[in-house]
């Protein structure tokens, strides 16, 4: 699990078929075979490392789903290590498990990303997004896209402060508006579509999972 908040700029150093090696060093200071790091926020799992690199073997099913697969040598990504329960949680939680691509309309510091619509649905006003693994505070929902703000700070330090119109960037919705919608999806009439803003009709004489 993670929050959000990018810990390091790292560069990719090499993309070897399915063997991505990164340049780092913050993220390495606790680092152990197995650990997880978010890249652009993918969780990837640590298989071998230096001083200042570390090595993660990519699945074809990550590759298909998020942008690590348009990754070049030099390319910068944000790396974060999970969080641990003694910090402060500064963004959302995350969990480093993509749920789609989007596309970047406008780039920072109003930053307008094109996303699929089947993710949309999740995306509300002032709510949390996750962009290349950076929790954001999502302005506006369209259509088609949303809009954040994204402060000078974050644009440093961050991959968010190069990309620009027509790059891909790894989303990740808040995994509560998901399970939310699972289960109250049970008490939507027979027929309906999850599409766009959904108006769940609830039998009244219906027995709720955990109500009295």
């Amino acid at each position: 699990m993670f929050t959000g908040i990018v810990e390091e700029l790292g560069s990719v150093a090499s993309l070897d078929g399915p063997r991505l090696t990164l340049r780092a060093e913050r993220v390495l200071t606790d680092v152990t075979e197995g650990a997880s790091i978010a890249v652009n926020g993918c969780c990837l799992t640590v298989v071998e490392w230096g001083t200042d690199w570390w090595r993660a073997d990519v699945s074809d099913e990550t590759f298909a789903r998020t942008s690590l697969g348009s990754l070049r040598v030099g390319d910068p990504v944000n790396l974060e290590r999970p969080v641990r329960l003694e910090d402060r949680l500064g963004g959302h939680l995350v969990q480093g498990h993509v749920d789609g691509v989007g596309t970047v309309d406008e780039p920072a510091p109003d930053l307008r990303v094109r996303a699929p619509r089947a993710l949309l649905r999740y995306v509300v006003e002032k709510g949390s997004i996750t962009v290349d693994g950076v929790s954001l505070t999502v302005v506006d929902v369209l259509d088609d896209a949303f809009t954040v703000a994204v402060i000078p700070h974050t644009a440093q330090v961050t991959t968010l402060g190069h990309r620009s119109p027509g790059d891909a960037v790894n989303l990740e919705v808040d995994v509560v508006a998901k399970y939310v919608e699972r289960l109250l999806g049970g008490y939507a009439p027979a027929g309906t579509e999850h599409t766009g803003d959904v108006d769940v009709v609830v039998d009244a004489d219906a027995e709720v999972p955990g109500g009295t």
